[in-house]
């Protein structure tokens, strides 16, 4: 297991102009950020300049089952056992690179694959390495002065070679950024599941339909303009033009032919009548 609390060789570091172009255009793309999707495709964007990886396990803290809960993200084909196996905040795997983050004081931490199929994760390990998988890297965010009481939890899984004291700077000045982010995923993405369900759409009913508005209807059918069926009816073309607004809203339709299709098929206009005769409509 490799960490960088405070040691020169982390601290000292320079970081590249394009890593520092990477920093802050991750930090600008992420306040957009609000659905699971597009933290995946965050994710996938100038984060990797900085943080490369295929897999990441990203976990929030419940305050309903008071415990973290894990998404993995992949970016490569992995075997759907080690996507279940990581979505399980009481993963092992998970629970040593917790233990060993906070034994770090809470700073960035990796753990090579070797590491862990030779010890008690086997399981995990032989997982990770039969997906081409061979270094790990964690960080996390705490409640303040309250380090066991962890808000989010991020692990990072590279098939490409082992995380450096560069990449572990990287993820510890995006850290702050990763946290809200994916935050905010949680609090949307609850909410979202909170919504009623959508009410459907009210069926157009005849019941509510007048005398004159069928009447108005029948002629609606023949082509009548507002002045020729305001002519044949005596009243007013503005009069008219009330009615058939009354009647779009009502039978709710869009236009004089959707209004006058959706009274045929309620029989408030039977295909035999004549303009201005009207017929009883369904029950």
């Amino acid at each position: 297991m490799t960490q960088s609390p405070s040691d020169p060789a982390t601290t000292s570091l320079v970081l590249s102009d394009s890593q520092i172009e990477a920093i802050v255009s991750s930090a600008e793309t992420g306040l957009d950020v609000r659905r699971r999707y597009q933290f995946f495709v965050w994710l996938q964007g100038s984060l990797q300049v900085l943080l490369p990886h295929q897999l990441a396990v990203c976990g929030a803290y419940s305050r309903t089952r008071h415990e973290l809960q894990f998404e993995a993200f992949n970016s490569v084909p992995v075997d759907s056992q080690l996507l279940t196996s990581f979505a399980d905040g009481r993963n092992a795997l998970l629970g040593q690179l917790q233990a060993t983050w906070l034994r770090a004081r809470c700073k960035p931490v990796t753990m090579s694959l070797d590491d862990c199929v030779a010890g008690a994760h086997a399981t995990a390990g032989e997982l990770l390495r039969h997906a081409g998988f061979r270094d790990l890297m964690a960080h996390g965010a705490s409640r303040p002065q309250r380090p066991n009481e962890i808000e989010t939890f991020f692990v990072l899984a590279s098939q490409a070679g082992p995380y450096t004291p560069r990449h572990r700077l990287c993820l510890e000045l995006m850290l702050p950024h990763m946290h809200a982010t994916w935050q905010r995923v949680q609090v949307i993405e609850r909410e979202l599941r909170e919504l009623p369900p959508p009410q459907p759409a009210r069926q157009a009913s005849g019941s509510q339909i007048t005398d004159r508005e069928r009447q108005i209807l029948s002629w609606l059918r023949e082509g009548r303009s507002n002045p020729q069926i305001g002519e044949t009816l005596g009243i007013s073309a503005l009069t008219v033009k009330n009615h058939v607004q009354k009647i779009l809203r009502k039978l709710g339709a869009a236009n004089r032919a959707q209004a006058v299709a959706i009274a045929i098929s309620l029989n408030l206009l039977s295909s035999s009548a004549q303009p201005g005769e009207l017929s009883t409509p369904r029950p």
